[in-house]
């Protein structure tokens, strides 16, 4: 059993980012390699690389003439333009920038998607290139989904729908992953994005999702990253995750529709938290699997015993503005 992953080494899989109180020395370390990039209020908005910061300060005048850096106070004031589309295209600017010179591997994986920054609880600042967030350390949004089937001859009396990534992902390829997963962009509604990926990666009608789905508490959490997500190590990624369930139809067969998803394998209990302690899923997706556990009781403070750090690690409270921050007030 040695190598194997416990729940909580799960959660610091996915929950990366040391605590100031429960790990002081590691966090020193880490905020030591980072700057704060900051709105012109104060407000945090990410945690920036010293790499990146150091890119930053060597890109073309129309870009670095918005930026203002404080190498000893380590802070970044950047893109304080009057309106949100004046912002966004300079943003853009920067990425395309980056991108155009091969500067970061990570825009090697570019999506032309686009992703909200907030300045408040509920103000859009600007919108960047998803595969450039890691860059800016920002807030991530997204939607993840358990589906299942009951079956009362398996253990815990249901069957989960397991994702493998396909091998072709820029990120990831070929672990386990949820059986839907998709990136919130700029505008849409998390409903609405869960349906969308539901019916492009795993062919799950609209009108089943419709009928059927069932929102669940958000988390939150920060990830660090490494060489599996696809370019720089070491990327901060706040992140929440807005969570879905649903009871499929014993009939029914998810299937890969675009590209996205090798296939699909019907799973025991049993056997998704093997894959799970054997590190087999994508963090992230590992995280929201064990919260669907603590939801349906299969872990409980009877058999877990960091049960309590696993749940305080599944709603990180977090630095950064955003939408999550009134859902997590009404919903916690």
């Amino acid at each position: 059993m040695s190598g194997l992953m416990s729940n909580l080494d799960i959660m610091k899989a996915a929950d990366a980012f040391p605590y100031p109180d429960k790990e002081p020395e590691t966090y020193q370390a880490t905020m030591g390699n980072l700057f704060e990039l900051i709105w012109k209020d104060g407000q945090l908005l990410g945690y920036m690389l010293e790499a990146v910061v150091k890119k930053l300060d060597n890109t073309p005048d129309d870009i670095r003439r918005f930026v203002n850096i404080n190498w000893e106070k380590r802070t970044v004031h950047a893109f304080e333009l009057p309106t949100e589309p004046e912002r966004t295209a300079l943003v853009g600017r920067l990425m395309q920038h980056w991108r155009e010179t091969g500067t970061f591997d990570i825009l090697k994986g570019w999506r032309d998607e686009l992703w909200p920054v907030y300045g408040s609880d509920d103000e859009i600042l600007y919108s960047v290139e998803r595969s450039g967030t890691g860059l800016l350390g920002v807030m991530r949004y997204g939607v993840h989904m358990t589906g299942y089937v009951r079956d009362q001859r398996a253990p815990h009396g249901i069957k989960i729908w397991v994702a493998r990534r396909a091998a072709n992902k820029s990120t990831y390829p070929n672990m386990l992953d949820n059986t839907v997963a998709g990136g919130l962009m700029t505008g849409e509604n998390h409903l609405e994005c869960i349906i969308r990926e539901a019916e492009e990666e795993a062919s799950i009608p609209e009108s089943l999702m419709r009928s059927s789905v069932a929102p669940a508490p958000m988390v939150t959490y920060i990830y660090i990253t490494d060489e599996r997500a696809g370019g720089e190590a070491g990327q901060i990624y706040p992140e929440t995750q807005w969570v879905f369930d649903i009871e499929l139809p014993t009939d029914f067969q998810p299937w890969p529709e675009d590209g996205e998803v090798a296939n699909f394998e019907l799973q025991t209990v049993d056997q998704v938290q093997k894959e799970l302690a054997e590190g087999q899923f994508k963090p992230n997706c590992a995280l929201i699997l064990v919260d669907f556990f603590i939801r349906r009781n299969i872990i409980s403070p009877e058999n877990e015993p960091n049960y309590s750090e696993i749940k305080q690690r599944l709603h990180r409270k977090l630095p950064f503005p955003g939408p999550h921050q009134v859902q997590a007030s009404t919903t916690l």
